[in-house]
C-alpha cells in the first residue's frame, strides 16, 4: 500500500493538477513544481516547501512508480503516473487530486472544485466516485464523521495512511463559523461562493502561465546573446 508523506502528497497533487489545467507547461520542471506547491490559493494548508524537499519527494515517488523523471537537454522534468500506478479512472483522478491539494472536503465542495478537471453531472456522481474509491481492496478514500456545526461530512484520501477525526476537525478550522458563512450563500444557490472560487483558481492558473511564458522568453533571449570575447 502506498503511504505518502505530507510533502509527497502535495507534490503529487500538483503534478496531477498541472497536467489537466495547464498541459502546455507539463511535465513540470523542479522550479515549476516548487512554485505550484507553494501557491497561496487552492492549497490547504498553504506550504513553503524548499527545492530540496520537493526534489526528495519526486525521487521517492519515482521509486514508488507514481512519478516519472524525464531527462531533457535543458532541464529535468517530472510527470505523474497515478493512472497506471493506482489504476484510476479520469473522474477518480480529479477527486484524488483535490483531496491531495486541499485536504478534507465535502462531496459538494469537490464537485465545484473539480469542474475544470472533470465535469460531474451532479452530486450523486461525485458520491459514486468517492464510494468506489472507498470500496477498493486497498481503500483510497474514507468518509469521516460529520463535525459539530458542519452541514455535511467530509471525505479524505488515504494515500498518507489512516486519518483521525481530530485531524479533520483541525483541517476544517472552525466548522461552525464556516457553516454559518456558507449557509447564507447556499440559500441563494451558493452561486457566489462557487463562482468566486472558480475565478480565484483561474487567476492563479493565469499567473502561473504568464510566469512560465516569461521564463521561456528570458531563456530564449539568453541563448541568442553573443558570447563575450
Amino acid at each position: 500500500m502506498v503511504q505518502l508523506s505530507v510533502v509527497e502528497a502535495r507534490v503529487l497533487g500538483v503534478l496531477i493538477e498541472k497536467e489537466i489545467n495547464t498541459p502546455e507547461y507539463y511535465p513540470l520542471s523542479l522550479n515549476a513544481a516548487v512554485n505550484a506547491c507553494n501557491q497561496k490559493s487552492s492549497r490547504e494548508p498553504v506550504m513553503e516547501l524548499s527545492e530540496a524537499e520537493v526534489r526528495t519527494a519526486l525521487f521517492e515517488m519515482d521509486q514508488m512508480g507514481l512519478v516519472k523523471t524525464i531527462a531533457e537537454s535543458r532541464a529535468t522534468k517530472f510527470e505523474h503516473r497515478v493512472r497506471d500506478g493506482l489504476n484510476l479512472r479520469r473522474d477518480e483522478v480529479a477527486v484524488m487530486c483535490l483531496l491531495l491539494l486541499r485536504g478534507p472536503q465535502t462531496s459538494a465542495e469537490l464537485r465545484a472544485r473539480t469542474e475544470r478537471m472533470y465535469s460531474f453531472d451532479d452530486n450523486a456522481a461525485v458520491m459514486s466516485t468517492l464510494e468506489r474509491l472507498a470500496a477498493r481492496e486497498e481503500p483510497l478514500t474514507q468518509l469521516m464523521q460529520r463535525q459539530p456545526g458542519s452541514r455535511e461530512a467530509r471525505w479524505v484520501h488515504l494515500l498518507s495512511g489512516p486519518v483521525s477525526e481530530a485531524a479533520v476537525a483541525s483541517a476544517s478550522g472552525n466548522p461552525r463559523l464556516k457553516s454559518e458563512t456558507r449557509g447564507t450563500r447556499m440559500e441563494s444557490g451558493d452561486a457566489g461562493g462557487v463562482s468566486a472560487a472558480q475565478r480565484l483558481d483561474a487567476l492563479e492558473e493565469m499567473v502561473f502561465s504568464l510566469e512560465q511564458r516569461l521564463k521561456a522568453v528570458e531563456d530564449a533571449a539568453e541563448l541568442r546573446m553573443p558570447e563575450k570575447e
